[in-house]
C-alpha cells in the first residue's frame, strides 16, 4: 500500500477520505496554517445547496509572522459549535441514517476545544468509529516543502481549487431539488449510505492523485 502525506482537514471531504483509506497515511503536523483551506471548513448538503460551515479562529497580529497549524487557535466566543450542529440537524434529520451515528457525532460539538487541529483529529477519530477504520497515522516531526519516498497529497486541503475527482454518486436528501452535489464532506456520504460508505470510499477512482 503506498504512503500518501495528508493534512489532518475538518470532517474531511470524500476525495480526502478515499484517499485516507485507499493508503497507508503520514499526517502533515507541522505545515503553517493558510487560510480557504479545509483545515477549519467543510461543506455539506442543505435545502438551500451547498453549504460551507466554518470553525472561526483566532487570528494573530501580521507583525507576529505565520502560524503553525498546530497552534491555531478557535475563537470560541462565536457559538459555532452550537450553529454548525443545528445545521447538520435540520439538513440531515431526513436522511437515513443520522439518527444512527447521531449520538456519536453530538460530543464534538458540546466539548471544549482550545486548538484547531485537536478538533479535527477527532472528526477523523469518528470516522474511524463509524466506519472501523484505521486512521491513526504518524505524524511528520518536521516540515518539508518537498516530500520525498511518499506521494504528497497535501494539496488536497485546497478548499477553492477544482478536482479531477469522479466522485462516488449517491443518493442526497435534497437531490431532487439541487441534483447531485459531488464531493461534500463525507459526513454527507455517511449519513446517507450508512455502512455502505464504506465501500463507495474504498472504491472510489483516485486517478487525478496520478495526474
Amino acid at each position: 500500500m503506498a504512503t500518501i502525506v495528508l493534512h489532518p482537514v475538518c470532517f474531511p471531504n470524500i476525495a480526502t477520505l478515499a484517499t485516507a483509506i485507499q493508503h497507508q497515511g503520514i499526517w502533515e503536523a507541522q505545515d503553517n496554517f493558510q487560510k480557504q483551506t479545509y483545515r477549519n471548513r467543510y461543506h455539506i448538503c442543505t435545502d438551500q445547496g451547498k453549504h460551507t460551515l466554518t470553525i472561526p479562529i483566532q487570528h494573530i497580529k501580521k507583525n507576529e509572522g505565520r502560524q503553525k497549524y498546530g497552534e491555531v487557535k478557535i475563537d470560541n466566543k462565536e457559538q459555532w459549535q452550537r450553529q454548525h450542529w443545528r445545521t447538520l440537524q435540520t439538513a440531515y434529520r431526513t436522511s437515513p441514517f443520522f439518527e444512527f451515528y447521531e449520538d456519536e457525532l453530538a460530543p464534538l460539538f458540546t466539548k471544549d476545544y482550545t486548538h484547531l487541529i485537536d478538533f479535527n483529529f477527532d472528526t477523523l477519530r469518528f470516522f474511524e468509529d463509524a466506519l472501523s477504520i484505521n486512521l491513526d497515522f504518524p505524524k511528520t516531526e518536521t516540515y518539508h516543502k518537498t516530500i520525498e519516498n511518499h506521494q504528497d497529497g497535501r494539496f488536497l486541503v485546497n478548499a477553492k481549487q477544482q478536482l479531477p475527482f469522479n466522485a462516488p454518486k449517491y443518493n442526497q436528501v435534497f437531490m431532487a431539488r439541487h441534483a447531485f452535489i459531488p464531493n461534500t464532506s463525507a459526513l454527507d456520504l455517511l449519513f446517507n449510505e450508512g455502512p455502505n460508505a464504506l465501500s463507495l470510499l474504498k472504491e472510489a477512482d483516485l486517478s487525478f492523485l496520478h495526474a
